[in-house]
């Protein structure tokens, strides 16, 4: 009996040592390891990110604001950055303004007023010498890191992403690129908001990640993307919508989009906010003629033995959407060649055409699309 109660002890003991977990960090070359519920345990020491502007911008993202020319991107990211400021250390990177174009946005000659900052808002300018060194882009995010480490500032915004990655359209480089300044990040813990800009586009249509000028590469790195929009209806409006959101939640997605005005204020150039909307009350209006010479595009770039992800990169539109028209590019085509003998209609004999289905081969060269919502197709 008590030969059997040794053997149960020893059993329960070793059950024990293989139940003790291993809850230290383990690192392997740049990797550290720990169980998925040491992570959480650790994470939940840790505080919440704050939210540090009105839901677009929280703390410790790399964040992406974009839109088209002189839409307000630099405006609206002063406007931000003074906002942060009056709570936190922000360091404003402009390679847009030069000193003196920047005093005159903010001054009022007439009124003899100028917009007072916070203290706490830091401008750092290029040096015109400096500019296209060896190593530029090392070199200049070397430069970034100082500045934030010398104002203490752990908000940075920089402005613009070209000045910064001149490459950006190259995936490799951008890849690259933004892995450094993620480095950057997880470093001194920032928070990082780049502008960029997009390409010159439709109106017409809905802003989109396609929209971001640059390798795809970039949208992937940025756990956080919104965009300025220009209204068709008024070009004193401008919406802002949300693109891409990692940690928080869509707040500002196509169907409540935050509407401004920019004005001048007594020498303060910002976005005046006038309510919420859609983003579909602001878009140009779509003539036949507009659609007829997309469609057009879309069958000549399909023609020409471009896969469907393909075309709808070039043309802005969700692969679903291409898929679609496509699909009906090619039963109009088949239409008129079977025009002579209609479905349901008396044939030359006095017989009765009969219809058919039209089924189409897919393509070789494009995946198998499903006939999934638009909203779902940039998974």
């Amino acid at each position: 009996m008590g030969a059997d109660e040794s053997f149960t002890d020893k059993v329960s003991l070793e059950l024990e040592k293989n139940s003790a977990v291993n809850h230290e960090c383990k690192h392997v070359g740049m990797l550290s390891i720990k169980t998925a519920n040491k992570s959480v345990e650790d994470a939940l020491k840790m505080p919440d990110p704050v939210d540090l502007y009105y839901g677009l911008l929280n703390e410790g993202e790399v964040a992406c604001l974009f839109a088209d020319s002189n839409a307000g991107k630099s405006i609206f990211a002063v406007q931000m950055g003074d906002y942060i400021s009056r709570r936190r250390k922000v360091l404003y990177v402009d390679f847009e303004l030069s000193e003196k174009q920047f005093q005159l946005r903010y001054t009022s000659k007439e009124l003899g007023f100028r917009y007072v900052f916070s203290d706490n808002f830091y401008r750092a300018e290029i040096d015109p010498e400096h500019i296209g060194v060896q190593n530029y882009e090392e070199a200049i995010i070397k430069d970034i890191e100082s500045a934030s480490l010398q104002t203490d500032s752990k908000i940075v915004i920089i402005d613009n992403l070209t000045y910064l990655c001149n490459s950006s359209e190259k995936g490799d480089v951008a890849g690259l690129f933004m892995m450094k300044l993620i480095a950057l990040k997880k470093k001194y813990t920032l928070t990082l908001l780049i502008i960029s800009h997009t390409p010159k586009r439709n109106l017409s249509n809905p802003i989109t990640q396609n929209d971001l000028a640059g390798s795809k590469k970039l949208y992937n790195f940025f756990d956080n993307v919104f965009a300025i929009g220009q209204s068709a209806k008024d070009k004193r409006i401008k919406f802002v919508k949300q693109v891409k959101v990692r940690a928080s939640e869509y707040i500002y997605d196509s169907d409540n989009v935050i509407v401004y005005e920019i004005t001048n204020d007594d020498g303060y150039v910002h976005f005046l906010h006038k309510g919420y909307g859609k983003e579909s009350d602001h878009l140009k209006d779509r003539t036949e003629e507009e659609d007829s010479m997309n469609n057009a595009n879309i069958m000549m770039l399909h023609k020409q033995g471009k896969t469907v992800r393909e075309i709808a990169d070039l043309v802005n539109k969700s692969k679903t959407t291409v898929h679609r028209i496509i699909l009906q590019e090619k039963r109009k085509a088949e239409n008129s060649l079977d025009g002579s003998v209609p479905g349901g209609d008396v044939g030359q004999e006095g017989q009765s055409g009969q219809s058919y289905p039209l089924i189409f081969e897919p393509d070789h060269d494009d995946s198998f699309i499903f006939e999934l919502d638009e909203t779902y197709d940039a998974l």
